[in-house]
Parts: structure tokens; C-alpha cells; sequence
């Protein structure tokens, strides 16, 4: 008889360590709906939304944060590089000035003339953490521009942005570019495609997608753009019911926190498109860019309304992974916007960023992808029939994702189900029951291949009950058994 210790889910199955680049396998491309190398080895995005990281971190903070991202398993950083116009960081140095001139102040190595005196400019500090983050084999996602920007953006001054931002950073192996920025994707349309446009004539070494406005994804705006090589969609940060007085609203009601849905919509299913907002051009690969941040307040306006928690992010995770995205990108109210004290809060946040980065979500992400990079997940996919009979709603959805040899359920709610064990191969299944806030794995035994095996689970419903059940065919190795 086999049985396991129950085990935490160790990096090195992740098949990469923190002193190793991931670019060493060459540039991200795409394969299907996922992300790859150009040596083919599959690429897992753990990001991190590190929005005013280049604004209000200085060189120290910045190593310290870089630092602890890479060995908690973050490997994208997503930042804005023009917040506001002009934009300044902690050095009181500007990135451009009111005119939307921002040659002047890029500088070459460590310095920049500023009034005629050398200093070391906004564009030099972006320099460093770009190269900072690479030293810790981290990507940079940049948002070349918050879209709340966009009307003092013409067509022709985003394209002279764009030739300046590819021309800088074309050759740096980390970035990622994303145009847009928590903004509604037919607005301002055409400075966005000529920014994309001219950051891709000049560089086509690195990726690019569009970050849209909550409860919406690029796909509806941007899929059939030849510049966009993966969509990204932000499932935004309210709860079931929670409309806000909005008027054209974007999905159907009370589906606000099923971002599996945002998905299915990316790729086209027919039963999840709304009117007015079918997806046209081939599929490509999609991802949550922006979900319900841990320690934000729901609805974000109400700083009294309860606050999104651990298992709520974890939720949102395995949510949109299972259901087909090639990563998911992890947010927390006082880390995206580097609060501290005598900084002013936005959305009710009150614990200084370093504190924020000890809360149990930010820790448990790194689960996620070592679970999925112990598989081969770009072989994966979607596959709801794993789940026999009537699956549930809301909380009590089941979402399950397989490769040829090895199936995932993800269980919120700690309801019973039954799991169709031949889809996969094998005679025999390994079984075990993961626990998402920890990596823990307990196993359930070898089990015979059949169409309807019955599972329950012994914790309360919902809040913290949360399991992934894992199931590989017996002759795979995948995890350790010991005998």
C-alpha cells in the first residue's frame, strides 16, 4: 500500500530558481493560449500589480521589493511608467513636463540634465529597476500610460512616445508592454493604436497587451489588432450584485465575481457573449491583469464595506487559470500603490507596503504556479465534463482543467462532487487533495478508472475550504509518493 506524507509543494518543481533568467530559453512568444520560449519551455506568469513602483520607491526599497517578490515566486511586475502629466517619482524627479515633453529629461546611464545640472533623472531610476528585476529574473509589464491620461495623448505625440519608449528598452530581455490602463477600450482608440504601433516598429522583441477598464476585456476592442499578442481582461473588484449606478454595463448581472466567464469570453464561447461585445479574429492567449485585491475594500468606494480576504484572491486564481488563462496576476490595496505613513491612501488602505507583503494571499500565490509548472500545463486544458452532473453557481462553481495524464479540480466551497477519472490516461489514478493555503497535499489513495468517483470533504463550507483535487494517471510522476 502507498501512501504520502503530506507535503509542501517544493520549488524546484517549478523548474526554475530565482538565480536563473528565464530569458536564457529566448523571448517569450506564443503557442496557442499560452506563453512559451523560443526553446519551447512554457512560461507561467505570477505577476504582481506594482503600479507606482517606478514613482514612490527609492533604489533601496526598490532591491528590497524586487528581492522578496522573486522568492515568493512573482516573475512580472506590472507598473505604470506615466501616471499622471507630468509625472515625478521619489526623487522629485520628473519624467516629462505638461506638454507631454519627455525627451528632454532621458538620460543616458546615471544621469540627466535637469536646469542645466546633471542628476539622476525619472528615466535613469526606471533603468534601474528595469535592470534590477532582471537581475532577480523578473519581468516588467509596462503601462506605457494610465489611461486616465489619454485626452492629453494625440495620435501623433503617442506615436513620437512610443518610437522613444521601444527605442530605450527594445533590448532589455524583461519587458512586457501594455498599452491602455483601467480605461474602456474605444476610448481614445486611436492614440492607443498608434502608440502600440510605434513602440512595435522599433522593437519586436517583447509582447504586448491591452489593460482595459473593470469588468471588461481587451478582447472586445483589440483582439483582431495585429500589435496585441495576448488579451488581458480585470474582473475588477466587486462583489456579486454590486452594480454602482453603472449604466452601460459590460457583463450580465450578478456574474461580477465569476472572472472564469471573462475567459470564455476572450476566447470567443458563444454562450458567454454579450450583445454589442462579440470578439472578432483568431483566439489568443488571455489573463486576469487586475482582479479583486486582497485588503481592498469590496465596491472600492465604501471604505466600510468589508474588505476582500486570502481565500477571496485565491479564489479569483484558481478560478481563471482552471478555466484556461496562461498565468494570473495577484493584487493587494496598499502594495499596488506603495502606501505608507505620511503617504495619502487611496481605496482605504492603511498598512504600510511592507507589512502588506506578510498578509497570507500575497504569500499563497506561489502555490498556483508551482502546482501548474509541475505539470505540462500548456498541453492543458478547460475541460467542465471532468465534472459529473450538475455543477453549482457562484461559490459553488467547480472549475477543472486536464492535460493528457493529469486533471485539477478547484473546489471553493468544500462542496461533495464527482469527478470523471477517464478523461485522463491510465488504468490507475493517484489521487490527492491540495491545499491552496499552504501547498500542502494529502493523499487520497490509487483509484480504479472510472466514469463517477465520489468525493467530500471534511471542512465548513466555503471561506477557507478551498481545495484543489489533483488526479494523474499512475505511471506518471508528477508528485512524490514514498512507499
Amino acid at each position: 500500500m502507498r501512501t504520502l506524507i503530506a507535503m509542501l509543494l517544493m520549488l524546484v518543481a517549478m523548474g526554475l530558481s530565482a538565480a536563473e533568467k528565464p530569458w536564457k530559453n529566448g523571448r517569450l512568444t506564443v503557442k496557442g493560449q499560452y506563453l512559451v520560449h523560443e526553446n519551447g519551455k512554457p512560461f507561467f506568469w505570477l505577476g504582481n500589480t506594482a503600479w507606482l513602483l517606478s514613482e514612490r520607491l527609492n533604489r533601496d526599497e526598490v532591491e528590497f521589493f524586487l528581492t522578496r517578490e522573486a522568492e515568493e515566486g512573482y516573475n512580472v511586475e506590472q507598473i505604470q511608467v506615466l501616471n499622471a502629466i507630468p509625472t515625478y517619482n521619489v526623487y522629485g524627479m520628473p519624467a516629462n513636463d505638461d506638454t507631454f515633453n519627455f525627451e528632454k529629461f532621458a538620460g543616458n546611464g546615471q544621469s540627466s540634465m535637469v536646469n542645466g545640472q546633471l542628476q539622476y533623472g525619472y528615466w535613469d531610476h526606471l533603468d534601474y529597476i528595469v535592470d534590477f528585476a532582471a537581475s532577480q529574473g523578473i519581468y516588467i509589464a509596462m503601462d506605457c500610460i494610465w489611461g486616465s491620461q489619454i485626452e492629453k495623448m494625440t495620435p501623433e505625440k503617442a506615436e513620437k512616445y512610443g518610437r522613444f519608449l521601444g527605442e530605450r528598452y527594445k533590448d532589455r530581455p524583461n519587458i512586457i508592454w501594455m498599452i491602455g490602463g483601467d480605461i474602456m477600450g474605444d476610448k481614445g482608440m486611436e492614440s492607443w493604436d498608434a502608440l502600440a504601433r510605434a513602440i512595435k516598429a522599433v522593437d519586436e522583441n517583447h509582447l504586448m497587451t491591452f489593460h482595459p477598464r473593470g469588468r471588461t476585456t481587451s478582447a472586445w476592442w483589440y483582439n483582431d489588432r495585429e500589435w496585441l499578442d495576448f488579451n488581458m481582461f480585470q474582473s475588477g473588484h466587486r462583489r456579486y450584485g454590486q452594480r454602482n449606478g453603472d449604466g452601460d454595463y459590460t457583463i450580465r448581472d450578478n456574474t461580477e465575481e465569476d472572472n472564469w466567464r471573462y475567459v470564455a469570453m476572450s476566447f470567443g464561447d458563444q454562450q458567454e457573449q454579450i450583445a454589442g461585445r462579440e470578439v472578432r479574429g483568431a483566439k489568443k492567449p488571455v489573463l486576469d491583469g487586475e482582479p479583486s485585491y486582497e485588503d481592498i475594500p469590496q465596491g472600492l468606494h465604501d471604505f466600510s464595506a468589508p474588505r476582500w480576504q486570502d481565500y477571496d484572491v485565491r479564489r479569483y486564481a484558481y478560478w481563471s487559470v482552471f478555466a484556461g488563462s496562461f498565468g494570473h496576476t495577484y493584487g493587494h490595496n496598499s502594495i499596488m500603490q506603495f502606501m505608507r505613513p505620511g503617504v495619502l491612501a487611496s481605496f482605504g488602505a492603511e498598512k504600510a507596503w511592507w507589512d502588506a507583503m506578510k498578509d497570507p494571499g500575497y504569500k499563497q500565490m506561489k502555490y498556483l504556479k508551482q502546482l501548474m509548472t509541475a505539470v505540462p500545463f500548456t498541453e492543458g486544458q478547460n475541460d467542465q465534463s471532468v465534472i459529473v452532473g450538475q455543477n453549482g453557481t457562484r461559490y459553488d462553481r467547480i472549475i477543472a482543467t486536464r492535460g493528457r495524464d493529469y486533471l485539477f479540480v478547484y473546489n471553493y466551497s468544500g462542496r461533495p462532487m464527482t469527478i470523471d477519472l477517464t478523461k485522463i490516461s491510465g488504468n490507475k489514478k493517484d489521487v490527492w487533495l491540495m491545499n491552496p493555503s499552504d501547498g500542502t497535499m494529502k493523499y487520497l489513495g490509487e483509484y480504479d478508472n472510472k466514469t463517477a468517483v465520489d468525493f467530500t470533504f471534511d471542512g465548513a463550507y466555503l471561506r477557507g475550504s478551498d481545495r484543489v483535487l489533483i488526479a494523474t494517471d499512475s505511471s506518471a510522476n508528477y508528485f512524490r509518493i514514498e512507499n
